[in-house]
């Protein structure tokens, strides 16, 4: 056991800083998701407009967020804030704002898929028993479309938690950092500690995001049946 390198865990506060690092990635992750909920939803009804310009619009922003990497996206916030702009964003700040800025577009366009699936007589009924677009909406178009969407919201908001390891390269100290600093102040003593704290961190990861992805394909499977 001793030369096995797992102590490393164990030494100090090793274990719980990791889990602290997995809290800032969960914080990060939830935060930009609940925020692309809200503004996905409202970007998925602009999608559905009739008007070619702002489709085109919506589309340019869609595929802007889909060819460019996060990475990129991250550096840009980070560092294109503080030289062209002047600001002084924390790293966390600027993950919030990529991964929500991210998060819109990819929820924009699961609510628009689920918008227009919808089928025209279910806006044709509403309207013919003397609702106003509104109450269609909310009480016919809504809650349908919430039903289609949990399962690919899930799945985007596990995507998210995994693709918060990046934030690591603009100084966030998250899992990934933390784990890289404790291997870094074991080298010498450990020389297997990476073994053991990137491990962790791959379990951690994978008890996080697998529930998730079970309650995602459970949901996809009743919703077809």
């Amino acid at each position: 056991m001793q030369d096995s390198g797992i102590q490393v865990l164990f030494q100090g506060t090793n274990f719980l800083r990791l889990l602290g690092g997995l809290w800032v990635s969960l914080k990060i992750a939830v935060l930009s998701m609940g925020l692309s909920m809200v503004l996905g939803i409202l970007m998925g009804m602009i999608m559905t407009s009739t008007n070619k310009i702002i489709r085109f619009i919506c589309r340019i922003y869609l595929e802007t967020v889909r060819i460019m990497p996060q990475l990129v996206l991250l550096f840009l916030v980070y560092f294109g804030s503080a030289k062209h702009l002047g600001l002084n964003l924390s790293g966390n700040m600027a993950a919030v704002i990529v991964f929500t800025f991210w998060g819109t577009a990819e929820m924009g366009d699961l609510v628009r898929s689920a918008l227009i699936s919808i089928p025209v007589h279910q806006y044709e009924s509403g309207f013919a028993l003397g609702m106003t677009k509104i109450q269609v909406y909310l009480t016919i178009i809504i809650p349908q479309t919430v039903r289609r969407l949990i399962p690919s919201l899930i799945n985007l908001l596990t995507r998210m938690i995994k693709t918060t390891s990046l934030v690591v390269l603009i100084g966030v100290v998250e899992v990934v950092k933390t784990g890289k600093q404790i291997i870094d102040a074991s080298r010498y003593t450990n020389p297997k500690a990476a073994l053991w704290v990137y491990g962790t961190i791959f379990i951690l990861y994978f008890l996080i995001c697998y529930p998730f992805s079970r309650v995602s394909a459970i949901l996809e499977k009743r919703l077809k049946d």
